[in-house]
Order: C-alpha cells, then sequence, then structure tokens
C-alpha cells in the first residue's frame, strides 16, 4: 500500500539528520512501500498506521551510500 499523506504535510516533514533533506514517498526498492525516503542521505523511514515515524534509530539506512565500501 502507497502512502497517503497530505500533500501540505508531506511539502513540510524532513529528515531529521543533520541535512534535514526533504522525504518522498515510497522507498527506492518499492515505490509503494509505506516508507518515506530521504532525498539526500537515503535513509527509509517507516510510516505506520499513516503515521511517519521520523527516528533516526527506526530509520533504515541503505548500503550503497557507504563510502567506505569503495576500496581504492
Amino acid at each position: 500500500m502507497a502512502v497517503t499523506l497530505d500533500e501540505q504535510l508531506l511539502e513540510i516533514l524532513a529528515c531529521p539528520s543533520e541535512d534535514h533533506a526533504p522525504l518522498r514517498p515510497g522507498s527506492p526498492e518499492d515505490p509503494e512501500a509505506d516508507a518515506l525516503t530521504c532525498t539526500s542521505c537515503g535513509r527509509v523511514y517507516p510510516v505506520r498506521d499513516g503515521i511517519p515515524v521520523l527516528l533516526l534509530d527506526e530509520a533504515v539506512e541503505r548500503a550503497e551510500q557507504d563510502p567506505a565500501s569503495n576500496g581504492d
């Protein structure tokens, strides 16, 4: 099921990390997921019972974002 949040609410919600980037509905793997994804850091925040859980401890970080994984 896709996230159904009011457009005005979605415009003011931001990632709680230091950059405070906007969020977009869905996850990178599933655009219809009950989640919000940060447009900067890529963290995925769950949406439970229509309520976004914007806690860093609850977020799923994307492994592709890890610069240490690239061994030069």
